[in-house]
């Protein structure tokens, strides 16, 4: 059973590190931090212990680009909608996030972000929030897959202010890199310590080399929404995709629940990123964990969960995905071949760097948060800690 006192040792498990899994050793929290990982055999006589019986100890998993859960989103300013989706995550071992908004008319997006800085200002029972993803509405129309096509805006016409506002708590900022006004959006977006992210974009790799000069960093949900290779005449242009293959100035998100991409192109760009500049997400929408069939909403547009995914209703594209990460860890160990370490690594230190957290998060490392997530094989959950308190 879960500890009832603020120091405590996790025993009996096999700790997750982001280069191997050590066994025969506990882990050590006293209060919102872990202290040490140490051999059991030197654990003091009088530490409380908790048996957790063989099972995977991970770092808390961080998902930075999930729309909702459960028939919400975080476009909806609402307690209810927050609560259920924060607590469904931590149920699953995800003790971090980035709440991420789609596009929507620049009132309704201010609402969200400003709802968004208030949710933080106070201790929640679920994942943390820490900070938001603005994805959209500066994307191409050509490739807007399910985000809402009519509220569409391109920065040089309409800039970004009243969502910039909010730049204290906006982690990564989305956009098209071939849109007017990308170049100057990726330079504002980096004075203002906000990560600049491409996707949803026809551009080539012409027009995206400029703006990784102006700041331009990650790439979102590669393959989803992202140019590829066109003929002019005789030459081959590369697209958004094959820079985020090749270029190693960008970090780049990978939705992992073999629907959006099957084996093959997980391998390639795991091969092609390596599990340092990969990092899984869910971008899982409010149909995650609703049943086959389900009609859900994400800003004015509606899909369906579809053979485990979520749908455009006339099938022309997916609408995110309906899996959580920590099921994702697992398609990638089975699925895909990767190592069980680098593949938590994909889901907790990855992350965590990207969004600049991983001094406090991401890591089992000794003053490090004690976001501690514990699952079976299968990497079903079995509990969570959030910096020291079980809240599953």
């Amino acid at each position: 059973m879960p500890s009832s006192s603020s120091c405590f040792a996790l025993t009996h498990g096999r700790i997750v590190l982001p280069d191997r899994v050590l066994t025969g050793h506990a882990l050590l929290v006293d209060g919102p931090l872990i202290t040490a990982i140490s051999p059991e055999t030197e654990l003091p006589a009088e530490i409380e212990r908790v048996d957790v019986g063989n099972r995977y100890i991970t770092p808390g998993l961080i998902d930075i680009h999930i729309h909702g859960a459960l028939g919400h989103t975080f476009n909806e300013p609402t307690t209810e909608a927050f609560a259920a989706i924060t607590i469904e995550n931590a149920r699953n071992g995800i003790t971090s996030l980035l709440a991420t908004t789609a596009t929507a008319p620049l009132p309704d997006l201010t609402a969200s972000l400003a709802f968004i800085r208030r949710w933080m200002s106070e201790e929640r029972p679920g994942a943390q929030v820490l900070g938001a993803h603005v994805e959209g509405p500066y994307f191409s129309p050509a490739q807007a897959g399910a985000q809402d096509p009519t509220n569409l805006l391109v920065p040089a016409h309409t800039p970004p202010d009243p969502l910039l506002a909010f730049a204290d708590i906006i982690r990564i900022f989305t956009f098209a890199p071939e849109l007017p006004g990308a170049a100057q959006l990726a330079r504002r977006l980096s004075a203002l310590g906000v990560v600049p992210a491409a996707g949803h974009s026809n551009a080539t790799e012409e027009e995206t080399l400029p703006i990784i000069e102006a700041g331009l960093r990650h790439i979102i949900h590669i393959w989803s929404a992202q140019s590829t290779t066109v003929r002019q005449g005789p030459w081959r242009k590369p697209g958004l995709l094959e820079t985020s293959l090749t270029n190693e100035n960008l970090t780049v998100e990978m939705i992992c629940d073999n629907k959006h991409l099957p084996p093959t192109l997980m391998k390639l760009a795991y091969k092609c990123i390596g599990p340092d500049r990969l990092c899984i997400i869910s971008d899982a929408t409010s149909g995650a964990g609703l049943p086959e069939g389900a009609r859900f909403r994400m800003g004015e547009m509606t899909y369906e969960v579809c053979d485990g995914v979520g749908m455009m209703l006339d099938r022309s594209s997916f609408a995110g995905s309906t899996t959580l990460i920590n099921r994702m860890v697992a398609i990638l160990i089975e699925h895909v071949g990767v190592p069980l370490p680098e593949a938590v690594r994909m889901a907790t230190l990855t992350p965590a760097r990207v969004i600049g957290v991983d001094d406090r998060k991401g890591s089992l490392d000794a003053g490090k948060d004690a976001d501690i997530a514990i699952f079976d094989e299968d990497f079903s959950p079995w509990r969570t800690l959030i910096r020291g308190r079980w809240v599953f």
